[in-house]
């Protein structure tokens, strides 16, 4: 695979660049688990708001290796908690987070006072990307 040209880095931040919902999987003693996040992609990483003592956390603690697929997208990576949304080391994706997420980020569901709501990374490795009848082998190493 080669490196992401131009074209399919202006394509991921068009079609991800914003809140998107995609399905996010991880495995679990040979047992796969896919549940719906809203994330945020930007430079070759999806972002995602979460509680740290999640099951998806926990099992990506255990294994960060991971699978997602989005509109016409799908992808492997490895997750990483970056840990509590509000310490100083998350200020400046944190601040992104709230601009993609705005329509529903202080409605209630997220405690920022808890320090295990923290940030999911989910950096990428490859991925395939269809758009207009073209497929994209993506590799973001």
């Amino acid at each position: 695979m080669k490196k992401l040209s131009a074209e399919e880095k202006q394509l991921m931040v068009e079609r991800f660049g914003m809140d998107q919902v995609i399905a996010l999987a991880t495995m679990e003693d040979g047992v796969p688990s896919v549940r719906y996040v809203n994330a945020y992609y930007e430079d070759g990483a999806f972002y995602v708001i979460t509680y740290g003592l999640s099951n998806k956390m926990r099992q990506i603690g255990k294994n960060p290796a991971v699978a997602i697929a989005g509109d016409w997208f799908t992808a492997h990576g490895n997750g990483d908690n970056l840990g509590w949304f509000g310490k100083s080391e998350n200020s400046g994706i944190a601040e992104r987070l709230r601009k993609a997420f705005t329509a529903w980020i202080d409605n209630g569901h997220n405690n920022f006072a808890d320090e295990n709501t923290c940030i999911l990374r989910i950096q990428l490795t490859d991925g395939v990307l269809f758009h207009h009848g073209t497929r994209y082998d993506l590799d973001f190493t």
